[in-house]
């Protein structure tokens, strides 16, 4: 059950597209003074160190945010994300890298908070360490639950603010990831109608991941995105990631044309066969 480390993948394709939806997500809030609250049901261990021993195994964030480190032509969404990430490296080299709590720790302002939901024994105690590195400001914005962020995100909302972004994310090691996700997706729509949810989820041979995405987009939401990145053809054998996908109910209206030139730009160059390539739909219901 606790086999998964995100640390193996951290910085890899996948979290580029999904930090970077993240970042610009958390700048559309900033733009009005009302607080906000962010929950994220699986936090991981926040902040990840590339040249450590889990993640040189896999060396995953070579082809992904590895690729774009160096490039001065980045797509405005993608610049910014990247901005974020070079304030942990300060010596122009990549040896660490901000996973999403620390990544929205950045974005909030005094009055906005963090919830954060972590169950593997390891990840958040290293979680709990890395914030005891924080100034004492994010610890006050900040509380971790060692609970089943699938359940533990239904009793914080609606946030008191009213306002404020739901994070899901899981492994999908467990294949009721998926069934858990949608089931989750629902509530929150029930709890915090106006609120942003965000799913990430991969990109895999398996039926559950399509049938979800399928009825993601069947949920009677005011307004909704999709992204999907492949960077590779489907493994043979029907293990390993080709690529994710990132779906937001009631994303910020400038979400859809901030990621117009950024897919085909991380197509383009995170692609590690022929068959790399992106979706991006954006629907409104009126």
């Amino acid at each position: 059950m606790f086999s998964y480390r995100h640390a193996f993948h951290a910085g890899n394709h996948a979290d580029v597209l999904k930090h970077a939806i993240l970042v610009h997500t958390l700048d559309y809030f900033n733009r009005k003074d009302a607080p906000y609250w962010v929950i994220d049901t699986h936090a991981g261990a926040g902040l990840y160190s590339l040249d450590g021993d889990w993640a040189t195994k896999t060396a995953e964030s070579a082809d992904g945010i590895g690729r774009l480190w160096d490039r001065d032509d980045l797509p405005p969404i993608l610049a910014e994300y990247l901005q974020r990430v070079r304030a942990y490296n300060t010596n122009g080299r990549l040896r660490r890298y901000p996973g999403s709590p620390w990544l929205t720790l950045d974005a909030l302002r005094p009055s906005d908070r963090l919830r954060m939901f972590e169950m593997h024994p390891t990840e958040i105690d290293t979680l709990v360490g890395n914030l005891e590195h924080l100034d004492r400001n994010a610890q006050r914005q900040t509380t971790i639950y060692g609970d089943d962020g699938f359940e533990g995100v239904k009793a914080l909302l609606p946030p008191p603010t009213r306002r404020g972004m739901v994070l899901i994310d899981p492994s999908y090691e467990d294949k009721n990831d998926y069934r858990r996700t949608l089931n989750t997706v629902k509530e929150c729509i029930k709890r915090f109608a106006t609120g942003t949810i965000a799913v990430w989820y991969p990109l895999v041979q398996r039926r559950e991941a399509n049938e979800m995405a399928r009825h993601l987009e069947n949920l009677k939401v005011k307004s909704w995105l999709h992204a999907t990145l492949t960077v590779k053809k489907a493994a043979i054998d029907g293990y390993g990631l080709h690529g994710s996908g990132m779906f937001l109910v009631n994303p910020p209206w400038t979400l859809h044309e901030a990621l117009k030139p950024a897919m085909p730009y991380l197509a383009r160059e995170l692609a590690q066969d022929d068959r790399a390539g992106f979706t991006l739909q954006y629907r409104e219901n009126t």
